[in-house]
Formats: structure tokens, C-alpha cells, sequence
């Protein structure tokens, strides 16, 4: 019997059945390693859905008590109403961002403000606290970038941080006017946005009309007051930017998971549908030889 299939099968061209059955088991292969590499991307994105989610219910306690330090701070500056000097304006901008990704668009909304200040005023100097604001700033504005301030992020950020951040801006040795803290403003769990804080200079806030309010205020006392109030600015918007960042990276995964699961739908019904193909045209070939020989016969 196996003799008499070999001319029944010879008549088909080797190629042809050979190329068939390769492309179909090649097909199957590529589907399957697809879905199995989603479903661990699944998995992964769960995972971090799931510790972004505590790490938000820790922000936004730590950020309810943050808040009083910045409140305060800007109620000084606009009770004294404290104005940058016209003559010899120089301007420094603070970008709070952190070093980790995966965030949707929290670092990128901070850079894109900057970049379109800059494209205003190119003598901007700028701060980047976060590696990812530095990676999007230097493309085009590299020369503005005055100090970049590296492992942000990893923990929550602390009065102690602020104040290591705030002493090496001021040692920093470019005498600003004024300039602005750029950070993303926590609303909701799926909502925040792009802010900025006003911050002044020593000279600035010594020629502003309502400061005589205050009695026994002098240089030391005001210039004391302005590092503790920049320390803690910097501290609140840190508090705020974490919290906006751990909510949106929940929601990113959260929204990353759902994606996976519905290419993993996908991937599995097309994986169902080519296997049944390979099948069938195996089952029509065996048939096909079958009645090839009966018919001979």
C-alpha cells in the first residue's frame, strides 16, 4: 500500500506541499510566541498597576500634609506683593519631574511649557529635577540646562531632599531676579495639570512696596526666610509631582492591561483560526490521497 502512494503523491510537486505545510506551522509558531510575550507583558503591567495604586494612596496622604508648606510660602509673596526688578531680568525656571517612565505624558507636559517659554526668551536657565525633563530639554536646549538633579523618584521625596535641592540652587552661582517652579498639580485620580510657582530673589523681594508691613525685617531675617521658603516650595511641588505621577502611572497600566487583554482575544481567536486551517488542509490532503488510490485501484 505505501508503494502505491508514492506515484499518487509524486504527482503533486514537493515544493508546493512542503511550503504549505512550513508557512503554516511557521504562522502558528510567530502566533504563539506573540501571545505568550502579551500575556507576560499583561502580567507585568498588572503588577505594576498594583504597586502604583499604593504608592498613590501613600502620596496623597503625605501631599495633604505637604500642602501648608506651599500655601504658605506663595501667601508671602502675594500679601507683600513681590514684583522682579525690570532692569537686568534674569530668569530661572525648575522643571520637577522624576527619572522613572511608564507615566504617560506627566514629564512631558513639564518640558513642553519650558520649551515654549524658551522659545520666548532663550536666556532662560533651567533646572531639571529628574532625569526625564533633562532628556527632553537637551535635544534643543541643552545650553540652558544650568544643573540636573538625578535620582528622583525611586522613594518618596522628603523635607531633607528639598533642602539638599534648595542649598545647591542657591550655591549654584547664577544670581537670578525671579523665575518659576514647573510642576504637575494633582486634581484627581485621572486628572492633574501643568503648574507653575512664582519664586524671587533676594533683591526683589527687599524692593517690594508692602514689605515694610512686616516690622524687624532685615537682610539676614528676609534672606533666611527666602531659603526656608524655596526649601519648601520645592518640597510641595515634589509631593504634588509624585502624587500626579503614581496616579498616572496607575491609570497607564491599568489602561495597558486592558489593551493586553484584548490583543490577547485577538491573538488567540486568530491562533484558533490558523490552526483550524492547518488542520483542515491536512485533513483534505489525506482525503484527496485516499481517493487518489481508490480511484487508481
Amino acid at each position: 500500500m505505501f508503494k502505491s502512494i508514492v506515484p499518487v503523491l509524486s504527482q503533486v510537486p514537493a515544493e508546493v506541499c512542503l511550503g504549505q505545510q512550513n508557512r503554516g506551522m511557521a504562522t502558528l509558531k510567530a502566533i504563539q510566541i506573540r501571545l505568550k510575550s502579551v500575556k507576560n507583558i499583561q502580567k507585568i503591567t498588572q503588577s505594576m498597576k498594583m504597586v502604583s495604586a499604593a504608592k498613590y494612596s501613600r502620596a496623597e496622604r503625605d501631599l495633604k500634609q505637604a500642602r501648608p508648606y506651599g500655601v504658605g510660602a506663595q501667601q508671602f509673596y502675594e500679601k507683600a506683593e513681590v514684583v522682579p526688578k525690570e532692569d537686568d531680568n534674569k530668569k530661572l525656571f525648575i522643571a520637577i519631574t522624576s527619572d522613572r517612565g511608564l507615566c504617560g505624558a506627566v514629564h512631558t507636559g513639564v518640558a513642553r511649557y519650558i520649551r515654549g517659554e524658551l522659545a520666548k526668551d532663550p536666556n532662560i536657565k533651567v533646572i531639571c529635577v529628574g532625569d526625564k525633563s533633562r532628556a527632553i530639554l537637551s535635544r534643543l536646549y541643552g545650553k540652558n540646562i544650568e544643573m540636573v538633579a538625578n535620582e528622583v523618584g525611586r522613594l518618596p521625596p522628603t523635607f531633607l531632599d528639598a533642602a539638599k535641592l534648595c542649598n545647591a540652587i542657591l550655591n549654584l552661582g547664577y544670581e537670578y531676579t525671579d523665575g518659576k517652579i514647573i510642576y504637575n498639580k494633582f486634581k484627581s485620580v485621572v486628572s492633574y495639570s501643568v503648574s507653575d510657582i512664582p519664586i524671587f530673589s533676594l533683591k526683589s523681594v527687599e524692593s517690594a512696596e508692602k514689605l515694610p508691613v512686616y516690622d524687624s525685617l532685615d537682610s539676614e531675617v528676609v534672606q533666611s526666610y527666602l531659603e526656608f521658603s524655596l526649601a519648601s516650595l520645592l518640597f510641595y511641588t515634589m509631593k504634588e509631582g509624585a502624587c500626579s505621577e503614581q496616579s498616572s502611572r496607575m491609570t497607564a497600566m491599568d489602561n495597558a492591561s486592558k489593551n493586553a487583554g484584548e490583543m490577547i482575544d485577538k491573538l488567540t481567536l486568530t491562533f484558533n483560526r490558523t490552526r483550524q486551517a492547518v488542520i483542515t488542509r491536512e485533513l483534505i490532503e489525506i482525503i484527496s490521497g485516499a481517493s487518489a488510490l481508490e480511484t487508481k485501484d
